[in-house]
């Protein structure tokens, strides 16, 4: 899916998500509550870093819908620095991996960030409501840092 497409359909998604006419499943996967946690150094500096990723489900028009998004977030005292990736996986895959997913990715631009996080902020909005609308798991992920050959 081009990137001017995913965007006109998210534009199209919450709309019809605010007026309740689609049902979500959305399951996250974070490593933002574990006690261990692995750094980066970059220019001197050691940076902590969490990750997320989302998967967004829904039936949209008639056709099943899976966006998955993936965000490094690196966080040094009050600095924060985040990175985000897009996905539109084929029906056969729903993995939290960057390997398997990144032949799948779209460009992301700012304005589709912001998209992707206006949903992800109207999602919220009904969970913390309690609605039936949104199918809402979470899970901690492991930290798996691979070592250098």
């Amino acid at each position: 899916m081009k990137p001017e497409e995913l965007l006109q359909t998210l534009v199209k998604m919450v709309k019809e998500t605010e007026t309740g006419k689609l049902k979500w499943r959305l399951t996250v996967q974070t490593t933002e509550g574990n006690e261990e946690k692995y750094t980066v150094e970059e220019e001197g500096n050691v940076w902590i870093v969490d990750e997320c990723y989302v998967s967004y489900d829904c039936t949209f028009q008639g056709k099943e819908f899976c966006m998955i998004t993936y965000e490094m977030i690196r966080t040094l005292q009050d600095k924060v620095r985040t990175v985000n990736y897009v996905f539109i996986p084929p029906k056969g895959i729903r993995l939290f991996s960057l390997h398997t997913l990144l032949e799948h990715s779209v460009k992301a631009d700012a304005v589709l960030i912001s998209q992707v996080h206006t949903l992800w902020e109207t999602l919220m909005k009904l969970v913390k409501e309690g609605s039936s609308q949104v199918d809402f798991q979470i899970t901690q992920a492991d930290v798996n840092v691979e070592e250098d050959m």
